[in-house]
């Protein structure tokens, strides 16, 4: 399964120490599996699916996609107090 990048979660990815940006690629890497490893909630108020997956303090948004390939798409990565804002 292929993991595409919005042109936000690309900003927001570029934003964060390397440090953090390994644990997150390691940590999408989990998505990929089957059942998805992680934590990993469904949120509430969107009718398309949207998840959130944690990594310590920042929180992956993401969703699965399908326009022939299924794919898991990224919304929006950021720190736990700004992310849901």
């Amino acid at each position: 399964m292929e993991i595409r990048f919005s042109k936000q979660a690309q900003k927001d990815m570029q934003k964060i120490p390397h440090n953090i940006q390994l644990l997150i690629k390691n940590a999408l890497q989990g998505l990929k599996e089957n059942p998805p490893k992680g934590d990993i909630k469904i949120l509430q108020g969107f009718s398309d699916g949207r998840r959130r997956l944690r990594v310590g303090k920042y929180r992956i948004i993401y969703q699965y996609r399908n326009d022939g390939n299924i794919y898991i798409w990224l919304i929006e990565i950021g720190s736990r107090g700004d992310i849901y804002k």
